[in-house]
């Protein structure tokens, strides 16, 4: 069954609720977090596929341990921090601009920022952690004041709030140019690992010159995911009143009977849960959102290409191994279709995502230096198949893990869910008149 999840707490302060509860966290003085060990200096490539996801993403790990309680915490991490940033030294330094225009990291060794706090309540207060909410959770993550651009913000910052229940959640502040989810995922876990005295699983594998532009640029795709796709049908317009946040969880059953509804008039053969799922998510959205038949709707999702370069990256590559596929149709053409097209239309985009694909994506940035287009665009960000929740400091896996807020308002985010993680939880931002349609539509 699908269950709507409710409203993120920053719908509650929305709407004016006094009731609501307020987190209150006291934060300690930054201090720098340098590596245990002298590391390399000097500059460090980032590929053109880092170049374009420049965004600082904020997580949280909540940890409770009844036999550990939290005193120790703020010093086992930050310990463990300095000896894992001995492997992955760029994370000490600072990101600047090169003598192409382009993100370069100074290898300069300053360190990861750590703050240490502590909140006026027990983690039970808090309430749904697992859906954004950036009022509530934006506290238990550090924001470097007045920071105007993504260079004054080191690519790491970390937070470590005690709560008076004995637990504690780590905070994150982490830049996407830095490395994917894989990647981010591996590094989380390389800490937990040090933290508990135990060599790293899977060391960073740290040079990126592999993912290089070709000389000259060689351009063989059109790569729409971008182009601009002018707003007809004045969406943009919606976005400017009340926006209503909602998660929605579908069981395995609810995942099966999408993938049914997929395949049932026999277009396609197979689908994936990510493909049934993100063509229903495409068009429930394009219908809400109350797009003209003939106004264009474009769908971003990232593909992880990693396993699909020639040869395949290596084990422990750290950076981004993702490229950004689309799909592109008329509003008319997703809604009056049955939802197989939709479907049909994300596998022909997962398809084209091949090697000369995103060699052709690479030399694409290099030639243009364009970014991807978000107007009248979905932008679907999978955290699914990202094993954030084994992470192990000492205190046992996290009982929540999950982001601080949606990125923007064009995304959509998957979450997976529940003890075994075979649910997924749906997380978006709507105008208030096309959310009430979408919880329609959202009934399968």
């Amino acid at each position: 069954m699908v269950k709507e999840t409710g409203d993120c707490m920053k719908m509650k302060y929305l709407n004016g609720d006094a009731a609501v509860f307020e987190l209150r966290v006291s934060q300690g003085k930054p201090t720098l977090v340098p590596p245990a060990e002298e590391t390399e200096t000097g500059l460090y490539f980032l590929s053109n596929l880092d170049q374009n996801i420049a965004v600082v993403v904020r997580t949280i790990y909540c940890f409770k341990s009844e036999e550990k309680g939290n005193e120790m915490a703020a010093k086992v991490m930050r310990e463990a921090l300095a000896k894992t940033l001995v492997h992955y030294y760029p994370l000490a330094g600072r990101l600047t601009i090169s003598s192409e225009g382009k993100l370069i990291v100074d290898c300069t060794g300053e360190g990861a920022i750590f703050i240490e706090a502590e909140a006026d309540c027990t983690m039970e207060e808090i309430g749904d952690a697992t859906k954004p909410d950036p009022l509530t959770l934006g506290k238990l993550v550090y924001d470097i004041p007045g920071a105007k651009n993504i260079l004054e913000v080191p690519p790491l910052v970390a937070q470590v709030t005690k709560f008076k229940c004995g637990g504690f959640v780590l905070g994150l502040c982490m830049n996407h140019c830095m490395f994917d989810g894989i990647g981010a995922m591996e590094f989380v876990n390389s800490w937990g690992e040090t933290a508990r005295g135990l060599s790293l699983t899977i060391p960073p594998f740290i040079d990126r010159s592999m993912l290089t532009a070709r000389s000259p640029p060689e351009i063989e795709f059109q790569h729409h995911e971008f182009e601009e796709v002018e707003d007809i049908s004045g969406t943009s317009e919606l976005y400017k009143g009340q926006m209503q946040y909602r998660s929605f969880c579908f069981d395995p059953k609810s995942l099966e009977k999408l993938k049914i509804k997929a395949m049932e008039d026999g277009t396609l053969d197979k689908c994936t849960t990510f493909e049934a799922l993100s063509g229903f998510v495409w068009r429930a959205r394009t219908k809400a959102l109350g797009f003209k038949p003939d106004q264009r709707s474009k769908l971003l999702f990232a593909v992880n290409g990693r396993p699909k370069f020639n040869p395949p990256l290596p084990k422990g590559y750290f950076g981004n191994g993702i490229v950004l596929t689309n799909s592109i149709c008329s509003a008319g053409e997703l809604v009056e279709n049955p939802v197989s097209f939709a479907v049909g239309q994300v596998q022909k985009a997962i398809r084209l995502v091949t090697d000369s694909y995103m060699r052709s994506a690479i030399d694409y940035f290099e030639a243009t230096r364009a970014r991807p287009s978000l107007s009248s665009t979905l932008l679907i960000t999978t955290w699914s198949r990202l094993s954030f929740h084994t992470t192990d400091f000492g205190w046992g896996k996290p009982t929540v893990s999950g982001p601080v807020a949606l990125p923007e308002k064009e995304v959509i985010l998957f979450l997976s869910h529940g003890e075994e993680r075979k649910s997924i939880n749906v997380l978006l931002g709507l105008p208030a008149s096309a959310m009430k349609t979408f919880e329609e539509l959202m009934k399968i």
